[in-house]
């Protein structure tokens, strides 16, 4: 699963990026600093992988990943093909959730693209865009599943008049994810990547002296805005992620209590993603190591098996089940065993947050 982080350039992309991912990307001040995507494998903070140690000791400790998009920045016209507009949309289409970050702080030495900080315009500027770009893609998608449609599909049927409902919505100003859509349409919209139509995350890049404090009004109009249309919301300020992002663990702790700070953002940011995308996690945990995995909400005992490996699903047989809750209740897996909390599971058992499961299986 992937997340892009889009917003104008010169708006802090790289800079973030840089720092989920300890990389050393070019984050300098001037528009298309950025121009193919960076992609990146962020680690996802996670301190029950301590805990299951705590009472299984292991040689490793192997957290779960989520894969980040650092995308070039839009500008206005990008839906036409200004600033290499359709080669960065494309690059939007492909991810799964989207961060859109938006500049909420002064400095005269960091161009805005626009020579004025307005937040909410920068907003409608990237959204516009967006939606210009989805309307074209819908006048492309209408014909061929109207061809379909002809032959008797009934499910093509039901997608033409569905993105004849959209497009009149569209042409009102109207993004796909701010629309009152039931299961069956969400469905239907599942498998044609329309960039609107993903999940959100609005980040308001702050200044070094606005931490903590939650009284910037640029991020203020920005949390109004993304709270109006059910979307997340966070503040956060690159230059200092980026600092901590470079600290050893002991250091990292400092620094945040010098902000009064339990957390970095970043790992708020991490969590909020993983969240959107509707995913979880998993354990399986033994002697040679712990190890987080990652799987969308509603999988089944086989389908997790296959995120280890793919034998795994085919000749899945069993999956022997307990909590972390357990384990910290009775201090041991033997003592979770005594207690008679290790479940056996079969194909239909649905994987709960924070299971630990020994798969059995044949091949």
């Amino acid at each position: 699963m992937k997340v892009g982080i889009i917003g104008l350039p010169n708006v802090g992309k790289s800079t973030i990026f840089n720092a989920l991912t300890n990389s050393d990307i070019p984050a300098n001040n001037y528009p298309f600093c950025t121009i193919e995507p960076n992609v990146g494998m962020v680690i996802v903070p996670d301190p029950r992988l301590d805990t299951i140690n705590n009472y299984i000791n292991s040689e490793k400790i192997i957290p779960t990943t989520i894969e980040f998009v650092d995308i070039a920045g839009l500008v206005e016209g990008a839906s036409k093909g200004e600033g290499l507009g359709n080669q960065f949309l494309s690059h939007i289409r492909n991810v799964d959730a989207i961060i859109h970050l938006v500049r909420c702080y002064e400095d005269s030495n960091i161009t805005h693209v626009a020579n004025t900080l307005d937040p909410l315009r920068d907003i409608e500027i990237i959204e516009t865009e967006l939606l210009l770009k989805d309307l074209e893609s819908i006048e492309k998608r209408i014909p061929k599943a109207a061809k379909t449609a002809k032959s008797g599909d009934k499910d093509a049927l039901l997608e033409v008049d569905l993105l004849h409902k959209i497009k009149d919505q569209m042409n009102e100003g109207l993004l796909m994810n701010k629309m009152q859509l039931t299961d069956s349409e969400k469905m239907i919209l599942s498998h044609l990547s329309f960039i609107t139509n993903k999940p959100i995350i609005y980040a308001a890049n702050i200044a070094e002296q606005d931490i903590g404090l939650n009284n910037n009004i640029h991020a203020l109009q920005v949390l109004d805005y993304a709270q109006s249309n059910n979307f997340q919301f966070m503040q956060l300020c690159g230059k200092i992620e980026m600092e901590i992002s470079k600290l050893e663990k002991e250091d990292k702790m400092e620094f945040l209590k010098m902000y009064d700070l339990q957390d970095s953002a970043l790992n708020h940011l991490i969590q909020l993603s993983y969240d959107l995308l509707g995913l979880q996690t998993f354990f399986t945990a033994g002697e040679k190591e712990i190890r987080a995995w990652t799987i969308k909400k509603g999988f089944t005992a086989p389908q997790a098996a296959g995120v280890i490996h793919t034998d795994f699903e085919k000749g899945f047989i069993k999956a022997e089940t307990y909590n972390l809750t357990d384990l910290i209740e009775y201090k041991s897996e033997i003592e979770v065993k005594n207690a008679g909390k290790i479940r056996l599971e079969g194909k239909s058992y649905i994987v709960q947050e924070g299971d630990i499961i020994f798969f059995k299986f044949n091949v």
